[in-house]
Order: C-alpha cells, then sequence, then structure tokens
C-alpha cells in the first residue's frame, strides 16, 4: 500500500467512527393519556319532582318518566342513573335492594368503601360507596328521608372497566355525585 491509500483509508475510518457515533436510539416506554378536565361548577337543578340537587353545568340532564333522570358527560363516555321510589312502608326492601346492587360488583372489585351521609337538617340520610377495582360502576349512593323519598344514583363508562385507565374520569365525576347527593333537598 502506497502512502496516499493508508492516508485515504486513514481518513475514512475517522470519517467512519465520528460521523457514526450518535446517541443510543431508545423506544418511547408505554404511557397514558394526560386527561385534565375543566373545574365544575355547578347549578341548582328544580322541577316538579320532589327533590332538587346541583349539578356540574358541563353535563347534560335528560328527564325520564317517575322522576328518574341521566346526566351524561359527553366527553367523558360516562352516564349517572338517578332513580326516584316513593316510600310506602317498605324502607328496608329500597335498602336492601340499594345495597344488593353495590355489592352485585364485589366479583370484580378490589374494594368497596362506604362513607355514610347524614343532614339531619335537611332529612336527607344515605350512603356513599366507591367501588375500587376493574367493576362497572365506581360510584354508588342513596338518599332517603326515611319516610317519603328514596334516590339511588350510579355511574357507567361506556369503555371496558379498566379502573386504571378511567380513573381521572370516574374520580371527576365521584366529585360531581357527592356534590349532587350533599346538596339533593326534599320539597
Amino acid at each position: 500500500m502506497t502512502k496516499k491509500q493508508l492516508a485515504i483509508f486513514a481518513l475514512l475510518i475517522v470519517m467512519f467512527s465520528v460521523f457514526s457515533c450518535k446517541d443510543e436510539v431508545l423506544p418511547k416506554p408505554s404511557s397514558y393519556l394526560r386527561l385534565d378536565y375543566p373545574v365544575a361548577e355547578y347549578v341548582n337543578f328544580e322541577n316538579k319532582c320532589p327533590f332538587s340537587f346541583e349539578m356540574n353545568s358541563e353535563a347534560v340532564i335528560k328527564g325520564e318518566k317517575n322522576c328518574g333522570f341521566t346526566i351524561t358527560y359527553p366527553k367523558m363516555k360516562a352516564t349517572i342513573y338517578l332513580t326516584y321510589k316513593p316510600v310506602n312502608n317498605d324502607i328496608n326492601k329500597l335498602l336492601r335492594d340499594a345495597q344488593k346492587l353495590t355489592y352485585e360488583h364485589v366479583i370484580k372489585a378490589d374494594d368497596i368503601l362506604e362513607q355514610p351521609y347524614l343532614d339531619p337538617s335537611k332529612k336527607v340520610y344515605g350512603m356513599f360507596y366507591q367501588v375500587d377495582g376493574n367493576a362497572a360502576t365506581n360510584s354508588q349512593f342513596y338518599v332517603t328521608d326515611s319516610i317519603k323519598h328514596f334516590v339511588t344514583g350510579s355511574v357507567y363508562f361506556y369503555a371496558k372497566p379498566n379502573f386504571d385507565s378511567i380513573m381521572p374520569a370516574a374520580s371527576y365525576v365521584k366529585n360531581d355525585m357527592q356534590r349532587l347527593m350533599e346538596t339533593l333537598k326534599w320539597k
């Protein structure tokens, strides 16, 4: 090899080593979409039914028969189902039915947290259930005055029940349900 060929060969090795030294390319780790929701603003909802409550202004409410309502959250694909039943000396049956509905989710639930609610000044008594895990519903409640009125509520998402992925939306709607329950007033 001549000196000229040796110099070209050395130059090529130097060029390859300089241009081939790049940062190592790593695949992006899998992650979840960050979901931010607006701060909830509440408005009073009142109609001919024997109760009123505050609800999120972002939600859409539709009336059904017998003072039952659906409160939908279109951006989250979530719906709160409210059911009203008059108490006709059957408060124990209504309470059993509401508790049974919650505990049917025990198969898929990791935990069911019960939070009693009492407001003697408004005569509103009830229970709020937070269902953790991959259950069909994440939050449910019932309220009553024990004499005339009984209201139940539960939230359902129109998505596969994967608690980790719907947790931000479930938490947002859970706060709205608690607000609804705590502001409910009998007429």
